[in-house]
């Protein structure tokens, strides 16, 4: 499988995870209003401090965002472009948020694709602080109690990265049993999932959120993508019981490589390494 070598001790905790609670929900996304404020709206109104949503339509100006870039130094496996601000009404078609907290306040880690105003295709990293809801818009969440996405300094990545922890119950209303998770680099998203899943006796789970990377992709339907560092966000996810019995994962996602190709498909069991990160939600089913 493929690897790429990051510039930090190798952590013995392949899978970081905290359970909770939770439970679906969905909200608009208030018009002219900072994208943050908005998702952190969306969540306190049904009790919840952060979790992950799902973007499948939305219109976005101002709009700022960054695309994976290769490093200039050994600092950093890989690393982040230069901003880009695309004058006018940003339409994003798919994408995936988690929303938690970084340097004691609310922040969000975003990956998306959508069109730019002058027609062009794009995705990217979305950036808080300069990015606004120009229209009013519909998303599907999943609210976390108990748990929470927090970031803090990575030495295996030399990133400060978004990773879950136990927090206290805030008393919210919720309907099952659920996990937050973070893929550490270079091992296989549905291999992790699975494997995750065996040691506890999950047999059925859905995915929500899905924000991280991985060293290129293979899917399915044998289509690649060669360029090692990319931004990825899952557009569906389940876990259930494959033919040979035990469990297996299904993902589907979309992503932007370094050279600012896009690419879409379900992902290939095995074959998808991760480059720096996946969060992610498994709602437990049985």
């Amino acid at each position: 499988m493929r690897q790429i070598r990051q510039p930090g001790p190798i952590s013995p905790e392949r899978i970081q995870w905290a359970e909770a609670r939770g439970r679906a929900f969905s909200f608009k996304m208030e018009s002219g209003v900072p994208l943050l404020d908005a998702a952190r709206r969306g969540f306190a109104a049904e009790g919840f401090a952060g979790g992950v949503l799902s973007l499948r339509a939305g219109a976005l100006g101002p709009f700022a965002y960054v695309m994976p870039a290769l490093s200039k130094s050994d600092a950093h496996a890989a690393f982040y472009s230069d901003t880009f601000r695309p004058q006018g009404v940003t339409r994003l078609e798919t994408g995936t948020m988690t929303l938690g907290m970084r340097d004691g306040a609310p922040f969000f880690h975003c990956h998306a694709l959508w069109t730019e105003p002058d027609g062009r295709p794009g995705g990217g990293h979305i950036l808080p602080e300069e990015t606004v809801v120009a229209e009013a818009f519909d998303v599907d969440a999943f609210g976390l109690d108990g748990a929470m996405f927090a970031a803090a300094p990575d030495t295996e990545t030399n990133f400060k990265l978004f990773g879950p922890m136990s927090s206290a119950t805030a008393g919210a209303r919720t309907s099952c049993r659920a996990f937050a998770l973070r893929l550490r680099p270079n091992q296989d998203v549905a291999a992790a999932l699975e494997s995750f899943c065996g040691e506890r006796g999950i047999t059925r789970a859905r995915l929500h959120g899905g924000v991280g990377s991985t060293i290129g992709a293979r899917f399915t339907d044998g289509r690649s993508v060669e360029p090692f560092a990319t931004e990825l966000t899952v557009t569906s996810g389940v876990l259930a019981p494959g033919a040979r019995g035990g469990i297996e994962a299904q993902l589907d996602v979309a992503l932007v490589d370094y050279t600012g190709g896009l690419a879409e498909g379900c992902l290939m069991r095995g074959d998808n390494p991760v480059l720096m990160t996946m969060e992610l939600v498994l709602e437990v089913i049985s």
